[in-house]
């Protein structure tokens, strides 16, 4: 073994016990593996210096163009790159809608138990270590597949989230988006005793304070910053979903943007998503809260459009988690192959509202078969005419509209400009009386140092125990405050 490797090893073997990432992990630890080619799963060798220690791995479907976008796909402690590529679902949609996808790989020589290095300054910083050594496989696959260097993306669970949301931060000139799964906050942590604080309740900052972070890793940066989606199970005990909030603190005071939801509504698999609107009105941070799901990457085995992955350690059946990220990022209206794209429909309006209906109409498009219709980014109906209500909302609620003409093959066009509506109505508040340690478990609260608070409002609620009760009211949604004397829903 190499002197380098050797103390690298020792290093981070000192303080295992430390990782904020490993409480779920351990009786797995033993059984990691270098990943082998699997599939289409193939390793790339010489893609550069690679400070950081790393495995590159790659998949690209079959005569995939020029100018296509590049994802990169980090995995959880214990996992391996063939693991994620095995059960998250992204080479299904780099086949159906036309990208390459890098699966960077760390092993038992940089971290005992095969985490990335999140926590650690010499990994995490821009032109250090592991991150280095992602972006040297990015800027590889670029030029292997001559990928659009504007549509590059990275995700990651878990330990693998804390690197995506620190690559983020480091490169905002070299990734276009990221999604973080069950993962930490830009710079929560900076050392691995810190790291463990993190994953139960990271520090209570104001969303400047956590913006700060973001800003502080490429000083001078001006813009444009990466557009972020934020996935927490309700029910995660090794990465608590009090890390959600703060990322949502985080990446909407980058974009300046505020911490109330411009919209909110409800997914398969009990699935919440708010989403914060940028000035223009596109969606810049996104979050996705699946009630009752645990630390894992959300997927949804089976052969629909929505549906993806494998059911596995740390990947949990509840929604397709990678199909909604591919959404929000707009991989779907891509055209694989090169194909000349339908134009965008002209003239999108609303022509009507109710209490739980949007009626729209729009020009029709020469050569259209179809026309496809996407709220708040994902795409809920098809249709062959030039109008369409959509049915089953919720009162007194925003919701963003793009239509799509669809060609004979069942290849989309340019999405339309967006259209808002919103329902006529008042939504209702929500009330939830429980305990502390419930309100936790469940989303609408966080901790901080033994002491629990309300999300949105941060109210202190007390001791985080079950032995404390109080009611919360929401309104609006994602914002929550103490409601224990009344509580009119």
């Amino acid at each position: 073994m190499r002197p380098s490797i050797l103390r690298r090893l020792l290093r981070r073997v000192a303080s295992t016990a430390a990782l904020a990432l490993v409480a779920a992990t351990l009786s797995t630890a033993a059984a990691v593996q270098p990943a082998s080619a699997a599939g289409g799963l193939q390793q790339v060798t010489g893609f550069g210096s690679n400070p950081g220690n790393l495995r590159m791995y790659e998949y690209a479907p079959a005569g995939l163009p020029a100018n296509a976008p590049l994802v990169v796909a980090l995995h959880g402690c214990t996992q391996t790159a063939n693991d994620y590529y095995a059960s998250s679902g992204w080479p299904k949609y780099a086949d159906l809608w036309g990208f390459a996808v890098v699966f960077p790989q760390t092993s038992a020589a940089n971290n005992a138990l095969s985490c990335f290095g999140w926590f650690d300054p010499a990994e995490d910083s821009r032109g250090r270590g592991e991150a280095a050594s992602i972006v040297q496989m990015v800027e590889y696959a670029q030029q292997q597949y001559g990928s659009d260097g504007r549509r590059v993306y990275v995700t990651g669970l878990s330990a693998g989230g804390g690197m995506t949301a620190d690559l983020l931060a480091a490169y905002p000139d070299v990734f276009a988006g990221g999604s973080v799964a069950s993962g930490l906050p830009t710079q929560c942590a900076t050392s691995q005793a810190g790291a463990s604080g993190c994953q139960t309740g990271p520090q209570k900052l104001t969303p400047a304070q956590w913006g700060d972070k973001v800003r502080g890793a490429h000083p001078g940066y001006a813009g444009p910053w990466p557009r972020v989606a934020i996935w927490q199970g309700t029910a995660d005990h090794t990465v608590y979903p009090a890390n959600a909030s703060a990322l949502r603190d985080q990446w909407t005071d980058v974009w300046g943007i505020g911490q109330t939801p411009s919209a909110t509504d409800t997914l398969p698999g009990s699935t919440t998503r708010s989403v914060y609107d940028d000035a223009s009105g596109d969606p810049a941070v996104v979050t996705y809260s699946v009630s009752g799901m645990g630390h894992g990457l959300a997927v949804s085995p089976g052969s629909g459009t929505e549906q993806c992955g494998a059911t596995a350690a740390y990947f949990l059946n509840a929604i397709c988690s990678t199909y909604h990220t591919g959404v929000f990022w707009g991989l779907d209206q891509d055209v694989p192959g090169g194909g000349e794209q339908l134009p965008a429909p002209s003239g999108l309006r609303v022509t009507g509202v109710t209490a739980d209906s949007v009626s729209l109409a729009w020009d029709a498009v020469a050569g259209a078969d179809s026309y496809a219709v996407h709220r708040d980014g994902a795409r809920v109906a098809t249709t062959a005419s030039a109008s369409y209500t959509d049915p089953g909302l919720a009162a007194g609620t925003a919701y963003r509209y793009t239509v799509a003409a669809v060609d004979g093959s069942g290849t989309p066009g340019t999405a339309s400009p967006r259209v808002t509506a919103t329902t006529t109505g008042a939504a209702p508040a929500r009330c939830f009386t429980a305990t502390n340690y419930a309100q936790v478990a469940a989303g609408r609260a966080h901790t901080t140092g033994g002491l629990v608070y309300a999300n949105g409002s941060d109210q202190d609620m007390g001791l985080y125990n079950v032995f404390v009760t109080h009611t919360l009211r929401e309104s609006p949604p994602g914002h929550f405050v103490i409601a224990d004397t009344g509580c009119a829903a």
